[in-house]
């Protein structure tokens, strides 16, 4: 296919051929068998560091070493099937958010998605050193431009350097969100309204550090056409996690993906998380039990998020991921993006890609005539 009208997405001296970030989806949803996928097709394919030692058999003894060890595995898995640009997303909320960084870098991940918290205090291996450039790029996760305003004044003020490019999540992502409840489908927040106002708060970093940061939008992204709308609205790429689910390459059991087959429009839901987040999931009868008063007993064997109240959660968030990911969805429940619903069929990562580009030169060449 003619890529000359699909722009390459840049971060630093960082090339993905195609603009399409593959979304970093826990409790092992993406893992090295999906991320190498879309490496492989030009995009950047993400790991999820997320509750990824949760299959290890001494998980509930060593957690710290097990999320160790599943993640170096799971970056020396991907490497070892692509030459593509390989990130890893890790959440800023977890316990052990500074040893999943450190083997991020040590394995020699190109780049980190930082999200569900303000990414402020990092390591120093992810940070310039004289004239040694980080080899690792880091990359925020953003629900509103007074979060990029943060992370950068903090970073410029206290490093002398600013992240590399940042992801703006709006409220049609699925996962645990970074809004309010009354947010989600109020306008104001729409992803269409807080992309310019980061594009806008980035602008002076780019002068004042002379250097691109590309901005790269997310949440609700479901074909070429939107990419082609969001790159028009200044974005330099598009972060697409749901659409990846149904593949083939995609590390989910098949009864998870078939969820997202199955689903309608109104089994896609809010739940209160017990990490104390928002999060946007397909109903079914786990999550019906537990909105009717329903609590499982369980033992909180360490702490993955520190926003997580053990004591008064109704069950314990890990556990119910890592069954549904398992396919044992009576007892847990499959994350979605407000789109899912329009999923049908089950592909591969290269025909779901290739589709994208066309549905994007398609969007193009008619934008290209409305403008002419």
């Amino acid at each position: 296919m003619d890529l000359k009208q699909i722009p390459k997405l840049q971060i630093g001296d960082l090339e993905s051929s195609i603009p399409i970030v593959q979304g970093g989806m826990g409790v092992g949803i993406s893992l090295a068998g999906l991320a190498s996928a879309v490496a492989n097709e030009g995009g950047i394919g993400v790991i999820s560091a997320a509750g990824i030692g949760m299959l290890e058999p001494d998980f509930d003894r060593n957690f710290e070493e097990a999320n160790k060890r599943a993640l170096r595995r799971e970056i020396k898995k991907a490497r070892e099937m692509t030459a593509g640009v390989i990130g890893v997303n890790i959440m800023v909320a977890s316990s052990d958010y500074y040893n999943l960084l450190q083997v991020a870098s040590d394995e020699g991940a190109d780049v980190v998605f930082l999200g569900a918290g303000l990414p402020l205090k990092v390591p120093n291996t992810l940070l310039p050193n004289g004239l040694r450039k980080s080899a690792v790029k880091v990359v925020p996760i953003v629900s509103s431009a007074r979060a990029a305003r943060l992370i950068f004044q903090y970073w410029g003020r206290n490093y002398n350097h600013v992240p590399d490019a940042v992801v703006v999540e709006g409220p049609l992502a699925g996962g645990h969100l970074g809004f309010k409840k009354e947010q989600i489908n109020n306008p104001d927040y729409a992803l269409e309204k807080i992309l310019p106002e980061v594009i806008s708060v980035l602008k002076p970093y780019e002068e004042s550090f002379n250097k691109s940061i590309p901005v790269i939008a997310a949440g609700g992204v479901y074909t070429g056409a939107d990419i082609y709308k969001f790159i028009q609205s200044g974005a330099q790429g598009v972060q697409m996690a749901t659409r990846f689910v149904a593949t083939h390459e995609c590390d989910a059991s098949p009864a998870f993906k078939e969820a997202y087959v199955k689903c309608k429009k109104e089994d896609l839901t809010i739940i209160d998380s017990p990490v104390g987040l928002p999060g946007r999931a397909i109903r079914n009868r786990f999550l019906e039990e537990i909105s009717s008063g329903a609590k499982i007993p369980f033992k909180c064997p360490w702490k993955c998020l520190r926003t997580c109240d053990t004591r008064s959660a109704p069950y314990c968030i890990g556990i119910a991921l890592t069954n549904a990911k398992k396919g044992i969805l009576e007892k847990g429940f499959a994350f979605a993006g407000a789109n899912a619903y329009r999923i049908n069929t089950i592909t591969s990562v290269r025909e779901l890609i290739k589709t994208l580009l066309m549905e994007y030169k398609r969007a193009a060449a008619i934008g290209t005539r409305i403008t002419t």
